[in-house]
């Protein structure tokens, strides 16, 4: 993104936000504020990193891949962290639980700073039988599943759903129907269940490049092709696998490229729904915040990429501890890892193309 259009529109949100929140002077975008963001700007582009929780910021700070600056910037409740990895400067910000917070944060991030890329990264759950804790898995896909036309009951799969004629809903990407996760029936006994179906649904966006207040719609979001190829370099790095000296896994972590991640602002630990999510979708990961950085990246038309290791099999029934409190703090390191070692490889390639 240019420096002109980022300080363009960089004042056009500065405005809109001072009229609404003019009350709230902890939110205001002061002159002081918006110059020492044009001031930042100019040492850009930058590589915006957003990450969920503080638990997963923190091994980054304490990483000595990551050099921090002395500049910090604060407003609308988020916090602006610039340095470096390697020689590749960087903007951190903590989004906060769930798809709204990350949706918001990311907007500000991509509004206000010149940011060339996105790499977002943090601790996921498993929906994959295949992978296993510690693993770091990276999706070539990732989709919000929490956006739903929920059927009303004694209708079914050949009934149209209301305003699906007027193309707001849809029954392409299938749907979930509550019948048949039932137990405890006798054999041969009948049953239903009023909570009947629901049918998954694509995001409505608006990209930069199209024409304002004219849909498009999303569902699967690709990371950026390069940022994946660059990935693929990744697949021997070397994970941690012990908590401390008497807590190990099992297995050794690894990097694993995969088809598709999920989210939705839903904690998922059941097994039955797991389980149905892998079977239809062929989904991995599980989180509350990708897909919202996917989507706000897709409309903004800047290159993107989620990093999330597995920090327990959704709902249970591996092996191993299924607690996330045990291994969540192992998943962030390596999470960590892998994100250092993404952000080098991309400086080197980015270096190495600019002496072509």
């Amino acid at each position: 993104m240019a420096g002109a259009s980022i300080i363009s529109n960089m004042f056009l949100v500065a405005f809109i936000l001072l009229n609404v929140q003019h009350a709230f002077v902890s939110c205001a975008l002061t002159s002081t504020l918006l110059s020492k963001i044009a001031e930042v700007n100019e040492e850009g582009p930058y590589l915006g990193l957003i990450i969920p929780n503080s638990f997963e910021l923190n091994p980054l700070l304490q990483n000595p891949g990551y050099t921090p600056s002395d500049t910090i910037i604060d407003f609308s409740g988020r916090r602006f962290r610039f340095g470096a990895i390697g020689d590749k400067p960087v903007i951190l910000v903590m989004t906060g639980l769930s798809v709204i917070n990350a949706a918001i944060t990311t907007q500000l991030l991509l509004s206000f700073f010149n940011v060339e890329g996105v790499v977002h990264y943090g601790i996921a759950g498993n929906a994959n039988p295949s992978l296993h804790i510690g693993d770091v898995a990276i999706p070539r896909h990732w989709a919000h599943l929490a956006l739903w036309s929920w059927q009303r009951y004694g209708q079914g799969h050949e009934d149209t759903l209301p305003l699906e004629n007027n193309g707001d809903y849809t029954r392409e990407v299938g749907y979930l129907k509550f019948k048949d996760f039932t137990s405890n029936l006798s054999i041969g006994s009948s049953f239903d269940n009023q909570l009947n179906n629901i049918w998954y649904q694509p995001e409505e966006i608006f990209p930069i490049d199209g024409t304002p207040e004219q849909r498009q719609h999303a569902l699967w979001v690709p990371i950026d092709s390069n940022y994946y190829r660059i990935a693929q370099k990744l697949k021997d790095l070397k994970l941690e696998n012990c908590l401390n000296a008497t807590t190990c896994l099992k297995t050794t972590p690894k990097v694993e490229l995969v088809d598709r991640g999920t989210s939705a602002s839903i904690y998922l630990d059941n097994a039955a729904y797991r389980t149905f999510i892998y079977n239809k979708f062929h989904v991995s990961p599980v989180d509350m915040e990708s897909a919202s950085v996917a989507l706000i990246s897709l409309q903004q038309r800047v290159p993107f990429i989620a990093i999330r290791a597995l920090s327990d099999l959704a709902g249970g029934g591996s092996e191993e501890s299924n607690e996330a409190d045990t291994f969540s703090s192992l998943a962030a390191t390596n999470s960590v890892t892998v994100v250092i070692e993404f952000v080098k490889l991309l400086s080197e390639e980015s270096k190495w193309k600019a002496t072509q």
